[in-house]
């Protein structure tokens, strides 16, 4: 008994104590908690970059976006002494694919629509530099007179639009299965309500003949495929024509190919598309919330760009 008692005098005696103690010295105990907090952010973000060897896992060396990771790295006091490592985007993806088995850090050069985010749980680093630029539309593009000559696939292509995520879940079938085509098939025969919805009203032809050209890209080659499935479900002859997007814009403007749904509008092709403005109609988007950026694992803990730290 003896023995409890002091010890329970020794508790409360201990507990007052560092009640004083905690009072004492601590005007404002949010901004305490604040200044803490501050440390441990700056800490954990230092940790981070320092774990990524302060690099930015990026794609082949003569992509687009390659240089603007560049400009990035020039822009952001953050990514002040950081390099970018280029190599492919097989091997960007096969680096994001073992870094998150293994819940490691890891900044990646990212573009939408793209399997990526389909298959693992990743997003965008914010910019607020505007350095990679506004979300783009994916537009569609019929040479001038089309909607005279042939009005039922106008119609079509008008008609047509995918989601985002709807999108990028059927090019995660498409990169599994390695066969656009048949999975663009597959689209076609699941989502027969979409594609009714895309020919209600419209007449059959018998054997129209008609050009889609298409940058070869894996969304815009899936899309292009989709509607060339439609198309011929109409009864036309669909020829698609893989091209460089500068070919793609003199083409339609000079009436040898007939459509195209490839165009990233207003940063990827802007320059091609006001050169030709004018020679072409605009049918507006067939996808919206195309971009590129920076991503990361969503398990990180940063959202920006800025949270990142320069190399020493």
């Amino acid at each position: 008994m003896f023995n409890f008692k002091w010890k329970k005098l020794w508790v409360i005696t201990g507990l007052s104590l560092s009640l004083v103690v905690a009072g004492c010295g601590q005007e404002d105990p949010n901004d305490a908690n604040a200044s803490e907090d501050d440390g441990q952010t700056e800490t954990t973000t230092t940790n981070v970059s320092e774990k990524m060897e302060y690099t930015i896992t990026g794609i082949d060396p003569g992509a687009g976006q390659t240089e603007t990771n560049e400009k990035a790295l020039a822009e952001y006091e953050s990514l002040a002494g950081w390099e970018q490592e280029v190599s492919s985007s097989g091997a960007m993806l096969t680096a994001l694919d073992g870094a998150i088995n293994n819940e490691d850090p890891i900044i990646v050069a990212a573009w939408s629509p793209h399997y990526m985010f389909a298959k693992w749980d990743i997003k965008y680093l914010e910019d607020p530099k505007g350095v990679f630029g506004e979300e783009e539309k994916i537009k569609t593009v019929v040479r001038n007179g089309l909607k005279d000559d042939m009005p039922n696939a106008y119609t079509i292509l008008d008609r047509l639009y995918w989601e985002l995520s709807v999108l990028e879940e059927a090019l995660l079938t498409a990169q599994e299965e390695n066969d656009i085509e048949q999975v663009a098939q597959q689209w076609v025969d699941e989502n027969s309500e979409t594609v009714a919805e895309w020919t209600e009203g419209v007449e059959s032809v018998e054997g129209t003949s008609i050009e889609i050209i298409l940058t070869p890209w894996e969304a815009e080659t899936f899309t292009t495929n989709v509607a060339k499935i439609v198309l011929e479900q109409q009864g036309f002859n669909v020829t698609l024509t893989p091209v460089d997007p500068s070919v793609m814009f003199e083409s339609i403007a000079t009436g040898d190919a007939d459509a195209s749904l490839s165009p990233w509008i207003p940063a990827t092709h802007g320059a091609l598309y006001e050169e030709y403005e004018g020679q072409f109609e605009d049918l507006g988007a067939n996808l919206e919330g195309a971009k590129i950026g920076l991503a990361v694992p969503s398990y990180m803990d940063i959202d920006s760009i800025e949270d990142l730290e320069p190399a020493e």
